[in-house]
Formats: structure tokens, C-alpha cells, sequence
């Protein structure tokens, strides 16, 4: 696929922002490499993972059993996690600090390695600076054992 447009909201500010990655291959969700931005939970803004029905498209970037609970993973422009058993989450792997991508997922923080900044996973707010606004929330949908980019 050479072009996808994902657009992403940010939690309780009900900001959007459009966010498009270009590329010229298509990378497995393993690699990290070549995945645009994507969302939270089953639907938009937050919500709670779970199967949504309609066979609606977007690009498988994991399987549920690829994301620990309490952890997560980051697949190139985005960043999902699981905070609690069955509750998928996902946000831009953007750090809003200065814009580096986020490093990895432990202990329920997701942790930028350019200054330090951390981010709850189950919701992107700021746990620890100097970022001061959280990670903008992604859309992502949860078909079986499939996740998708919404």
C-alpha cells in the first residue's frame, strides 16, 4: 500500500489530528517499521478493545497475544497497549515533548528515551516531563485476535 491516512483524536481535548505515513513497502507489524499512526480500543477516542462487527478494513499491525498485559508494544507510528486483560488502547507513538518516538511499553508506562518523558498506558496522559500534553489517542479496532489500524 503506498499511501495511508489514519486520523487520530486526542483523548479529553477532542482535538484531531490527521496523520499520514507514506512508504513503499509493506512491513510485517513484527518489524516495527512502515505502520502509520492508528488508534485506541475498539473504536475511536479511548475506548476499550473489543470485537467490532461489520468487517470493516484497516491493516492487521498485531495479533492480541503480541501485546502483554500491562505492557504494549510500538509498531512504527503508533503504539498500542493492553492495561488491563482484553482492553486495547493505542496512541501516537510521537512523544509530545520533542517529537522523538516512544521506546517501549513496561509496567503500565510508555517510555520516550530522548528526555525522559513517560506516558500512562492506559490513557497517554503524562506521568512523568518534561512532556506536558499526553499521547494524542489513535484508532484501532480488536476483530478476534486481530488488530487492526481503524
Amino acid at each position: 500500500m503506498a499511501r495511508r491516512t489514519v486520523v487520530a483524536a486526542a483523548g479529553g481535548a477532542g482535538l484531531a489530528a490527521a496523520l499520514t505515513a507514506c512508504g513503499g513497502s509493506d512491513s510485517t507489524a513484527e518489524s516495527g517499521a512502515g505502520a502509520p499512526a492508528g488508534g485506541s480500543g475498539g473504536t475511536t477516542g479511548g475506548s476499550t478493545g473489543g470485537t467490532t462487527g461489520g468487517g470493516a478494513g484497516g491493516q492487521v499491525i498485531a495479533k492480541t497475544a503480541d501485546i502483554p498485559e500491562g505492557g504494549g508494544k510500538v509498531f512504527g507510528q503508533v503504539v498500542v497497549t493492553q492495561p488491563r486483560a482484553g482492553e486495547f488502547k493505542a496512541f501516537s507513538a510521537k512523544c509530545t515533548h520533542a517529537g522523538c518516538a516512544v521506546k517501549d511499553v513496561a509496567d503500565g508506562i510508555i517510555n520516550c528515551p530522548c528526555h525522559g518523558s513517560k506516558f500512562d498506558a492506559a490513557d497517554g496522559s503524562v506521568k512523568a516531563g518534561p512532556a506536558t500534553t499526553p499521547l494524542a489517542a489513535a484508532s484501532i479496532t480488536v476483530e478476534g485476535d486481530s488488530i487492526k489500524l481503524a
